[in-house]
């Protein structure tokens, strides 16, 4: 057993968060090129931080644009052993409303084109993502949501559209018809990348709007996108210090942090030495064994 280093990614509205100790902006490069912006670290207690904004600061980013791969791995490089992602969603259902907070246990994706392995020709990998979050942070997430006084919504399906647009009607109708709770445009292939790095992750969507789904009401825009992030920032920022005074001082390890010892199938005398080096960080565990 060891510490924890929790990894904070930050969504709209969370470019920042308050009350980390002796942080400092870093950077790191990454073989997969360049991450959303610098890493802040620093330290609460006895659990170091590292959070990145995931559009930049400023949201400079648009979801689609993202490199993804590059954010997992500069995390995975600066130690983070635990994976929080804070992302601002639509609600495709009436009982979590703006300023809700859902932690998320389950997602479809239907983002198009979008890097969603680290893994391919020369070095196949096969992970699971049967539950693609990990139990143990996201009940740490919901305590900490409901003692940072978010209506807090334990469960539920995240689809991740490509975006940049909002949905139309009859894509929202869909989504509401297969069971989807939220909605949003980053968490996919973000989870998916955590879990090939062997990072346990664990997704809070803050709710700003329902979407386009409801009768007689206006389409959710910017305009009304931007009026709820500030109330909820507030609240996710003290969910993460909640989150992070609440540990214990060892953490005790979990199936996930091994997940590559079954996933990975490519025969080591066929495996392609520069996609090997370029995995170094979300990878060296397993590969190096």
């Amino acid at each position: 057993m060891s510490g924890w280093t929790i990894g904070i990614i930050g969504g709209s509205g969370l470019y920042d968060v308050e009350g980390i100790e002796d942080g400092d902006w870093v950077d790191v490069s990454s073989p997969w090129g360049a991450p959303s912006d610098q890493c802040f670290v620093g330290r609460v207690g006895h659990v170091k931080v590292v959070f990145l904004p995931r559009h930049g600061r400023g949201h400079r980013i648009s979801p689609s644009d993202l490199n993804v791969r590059a954010n997992i791995d500069v995390l995975k490089r600066l130690g983070v052993t635990d994976l929080l992602a804070v992302s601002s969603v639509g609600s495709l259902v009436e009982d979590r409303p703006p300023g809700s907070f859902t932690i998320a246990d389950q997602f479809i994706d239907r983002t198009k084109g979008r890097p969603s392995s680290f893994f391919g020709e020369g070095m196949v990998a096969h992970v699971s993502m049967a539950d693609p979050v990990c139990p143990r942070l996201s009940a740490l997430a919901a305590d900490a949501a409901k003692a940072a006084g978010a209506q807090t919504d334990v469960g539920g399906t995240y689809l991740a559209m490509e975006g940049p647009q909002f949905s139309t009607r009859a894509e929202s109708y869909l989504y509401r018809s297969w069971g989807c709770h939220i909605i949003g445009m980053t968490g996919m292939p973000e989870a998916k990348l955590a879990r090939e790095a062997e990072l346990p992750y664990a997704l809070v969507g803050m709710v700003t709007d329902y979407d386009c789904w409801r009768e007689g009401e206006e389409a959710v825009d910017v305009a009304q996108v931007i009026a709820q992030l500030s109330a909820n920032a507030e609240k996710a920022r003290a969910m993460v210090m909640h989150l992070l005074r609440a540990l214990p001082e060892e953490r005790p390890a979990t199936p996930i942090d091994t997940c590559l010892d079954y996933a990975l199938i490519t025969a080591p005398h066929v495996r392609d030495p520069q996609l090997l080096a370029k995995l170094d960080a979300v990878a060296g565990r397993a590969l190096n064994k």
